[in-house]
């Protein structure tokens, strides 16, 4: 049964309730935790879906990393609306914001991998996925997400042991 929501992009009204899906995924060690400060400064890269009531029944961020690479980040749904194709509809969106933006590759680290793959997304086989001069290049971000895209020794003790995914648009 699905259920009506609409998918738009996120206020600054709603990081109590971003904040609020994504703690007890992080809990649970699916997610990254952040700051709050952070869903703020990253606000412009969310997408939230919400019911006609405005209740907010999940979240995701496109995050660019490169001229041809961004990451489907933060994504995360209520307990009440999985199932229901919350996700779905924030990735389809994220994906289409991709596309707007001229991304040519879209990743992300997930345990939800057969999720993913419906969305068309497939294990990186191969994790040198940008050439050696953009690697330098990325290595100078500040970005974690970039850290653990490039699979940095940095980031090990941090990372949640998930599945790093690509889809080419």
């Amino acid at each position: 049964m699905s259920l009506p929501f609409t998918v738009r992009a996120a206020r600054t009204s709603d990081v109590p309730a971003i904040k609020s899906l994504v703690e007890p995924l992080a809990d649970q060690r699916i997610l990254m935790a952040k700051e709050t400060v952070a869903y703020y400064e990253g606000l412009p890269e969310f997408r939230i879906a919400a019911d006609d009531d405005g209740e907010v029944l999940g979240c995701g961020a496109l995050h660019v990393m490169w001229e041809d690479l961004a990451e489907v980040r933060t994504l995360a749904t209520s307990p009440a609306a999985r199932g229901r194709g919350v996700g779905s509809a924030l990735v389809e969106e994220l994906l289409q914001q991709a596309r707007d933006f001229g991304v040519d590759r879209v990743f992300c680290l997930t345990f939800e991998v057969e999720f993913f793959r419906r969305h068309g997304f497939e294990v990186m086989a191969d994790q040198s996925a940008v050439d050696p001069q953009i690697y330098s290049e990325l290595l100078r971000s500040h970005d974690e997400g970039v850290a653990e895209f490039l699979d940095l020794a940095r980031v090990k003790p941090n990372t949640l042991g998930n599945t790093r995914m690509i889809r080419r648009l």
